[in-house]
């Protein structure tokens, strides 16, 4: 059978996220309660790496706007981490369990402070 030119390596995302019906919210929002409940369920394991916005988009039947929504999000929680050039992964937890970007008894990481020699951001503490 010839290549479609896009092979798929991971779980048919549309089976294994459990989204509720329509009456439950808008799907961004479905999509996102799907993804947090995989990733605290122990299915999407730390280090993982999710699909690209546009092959779950496809995968899903739609926007890739509802993707990045759902992403943005849990990278916003604490739950994936992204960076720029590089796949989206569900973030490693440090200790404890993740709840609304804090690990039991603190947050996930130390607050940012900005590099030696550039200017600091009003507000952040010294």
């Amino acid at each position: 059978m010839p290549s479609t030119g896009r092979e798929q390596t991971g779980p048919a995302w549309g089976t294994f996220l459990e989204l509720e019906p329509p009456a439950e919210g808008p799907l961004h929002t479905r999509l996102t309660r799907a993804l947090r409940t995989a990733v605290t369920s122990g299915r999407l394991a730390a280090g993982s790496t999710l699909p690209a916005s546009r092959v779950l988009a496809a995968d899903l039947r739609c926007s890739r706007w509802v993707v990045t929504e759902a992403y943005a999000q849990l990278v916003a929680e604490g739950y994936f981490e992204a960076r720029s050039g590089s796949a989206t992964r569900v973030r490693a937890r440090t200790g404890g369990s993740v709840r609304g970007g804090t690990r039991e008894g603190g947050p996930l990481d130390a607050p940012v402070r900005p590099a030696a020699g550039r200017p600091r951001p009003p507000g952040l503490p010294a």
